[in-house]
């Protein structure tokens, strides 16, 4: 093999190698699958995707004025899209999230003070889909049922409270990633913090 020959292999590779990546920086594989009726499907495997934050009792009304017991709230994205997210500070297409909901629970073993997680109450999602939700780019879900939580899931209606506030008051895209406190870091350094954030701004 001559060298000019060789040398020419290796660029031929090189393009392919770097336009893969490209590809894999825009669109996750790992996320997001669908049931033949479009609805999404329940990862059963969120748990071990990339965690992202916990919180306990947060509201986005006045603390408090439903009366309801504080619970624990806790998100993961699937692992390709938190990996795309830390080269970028972009979320890639066919970003997931969970929204995890928990109890929290007092006095549970030695524990005398504080709080602890208990079972799990709800379970929500987000998944950036260009394809499927054209308008909005997000969908978002609740797996929520009257026996307890579903296996699929379809997108609510874009009228529900959910996309309007994810589009005005989150920091990165519609991700509240002002509440992820190391991807924040991340959003700063890249420049993809929202012109239009406002930490001060109540919903």
């Amino acid at each position: 093999m001559t060298t000019r020959l060789w040398t020419g292999l290796v660029l031929v590779c090189t393009a392919l190698l770097a336009s893969a990546a490209a590809v894999a920086q825009e669109r996750s594989t790992d996320g997001p699958t669908y049931a033949a009726n479009g609805d999404v499907i329940r990862p059963a495997d969120y748990r071990e995707w990339v965690y992202v934050t916990s919180g306990l009792g947060m509201t986005y009304g006045p603390a408090g004025a439903n009366g309801a017991p504080a619970r624990f709230d806790n998100v993961f994205v699937n692992r390709e899209s938190y990996r795309s997210f830390l080269a970028s500070g972009r979320w890639p297409d066919k970003t997931m999230f969970i929204l995890e909901i928990r109890q929290a629970e007092k006095h549970v073993s030695i524990n005398n003070g504080g709080e602890t997680q208990g079972g799990v109450v709800a379970l929500e999602a987000a998944v950036k889909d260009t394809e499927r939700f054209p308008d909005t780019t997000w969908g978002y879900f609740s797996f929520d049922g009257p026996d307890g939580l579903r296996d699929t899931a379809a997108p609510l209606p874009t009228t529900a409270s959910c996309y309007t506030c994810h589009r005005n008051n989150t920091a990165v895209e519609n991700t509240f990633v002002q509440f992820y406190p190391t991807l924040m870091d991340v959003a700063r350094r890249m420049g993809t913090v929202k012109p239009t954030y406002d930490p001060l701004r109540k919903p």
